[in-house]
């Protein structure tokens, strides 16, 4: 029994929710669909699902993405805990019939996270702040939630910054899983989106400087939170 983690590139890695969960025991099945690894064919043995980030896009023909898609509803409609990250968020609302679109501005950098008033009562969002830095990299967005999803968080730039669907899926635009090194070398590689956003280098170390230990604690918090409390059951049945 496992936990699939379905990562699309190397710099967006499992990173600090991939070690909070090992530490509480579960055990994660990666697969890198980006070099050819399978979407699972089916849910046996699977407690739960992450969905990384990556450079694609939900609208990039690779068949993969629509394996990706179908395994997420699966996963979703059978109540398995299932959470996506920025690609990962958008591909989660997609395969429930939300809709993704192109920003007119990317998002890069440390950026100011609000709660809705659902996000502000949310379990899974206990201990995080109504407003808070958080580390983004994005140039699309769910643009139209999935029928029933419900809106936890946003920013100026993004109307939905986290959704929930269901009782056990999540899903967060911000890289709250990234620690430092790889938040910068995301910004490394994507430079030029960086100052299409309006943010020199040199803000960008500030913003860091500044913001990354806070966001850091928050990320730990919320770590925390998915493997205790989106999971309780499974890690009940991993201690017996």
């Amino acid at each position: 029994m496992a936990i699939v983690v379905l990562q699309h590139e190397e710099t967006c890695r499992p990173g600090r929710l991939g070690a909070t969960l090992r530490d509480h025991g579960f055990k994660l099945d990666i697969r890198r669909l980006d070099r050819g690894d399978p979407v699972p064919g089916d849910l046996d043995n699977v407690h739960g699902v992450v969905s990384l980030g990556g450079h694609q896009n939900v609208h990039d023909g690779h068949q993969w993405l629509a394996r990706e898609k179908e395994f997420l509803k699966a996963a979703h409609e059978a109540s398995l805990p299932v959470v996506g990250v920025c690609l990962g968020c958008q591909l989660i609302a997609a395969a429930l019939g939300g809709e993704v679109a192109k920003m007119s501005q990317p998002e890069m950098g440390y950026v100011e996270v609000s709660l809705t008033a659902a996000g502000q009562t949310d379990v899974i969002l206990s201990g995080i702040p109504w407003r808070s830095p958080q580390f983004s990299h994005h140039w699309y967005e769910v643009s139209k939630l999935p029928p029933g999803g419900v809106a936890l968080a946003s920013s100026a730039r993004c109307k939905v910054q986290a959704f929930r669907a269901g009782m056990r899926t999540y899903a967060f635009q911000y890289h709250f899983e990234a620690d430092r090194t790889m938040a910068d070398a995301l910004i490394q590689q994507g430079r030029a989106d960086l100052h299409q956003a309006g943010v020199s280098d040199q803000e960008y170390a500030k913003q860091a400087d500044r913001s990354y230990e806070k966001f850091a604690r928050l990320g730990d918090r919320l770590c925390l939170n998915i493997a205790t409390l989106l999971m309780p059951r499974v890690a009940a049945a991993m201690a017996g």
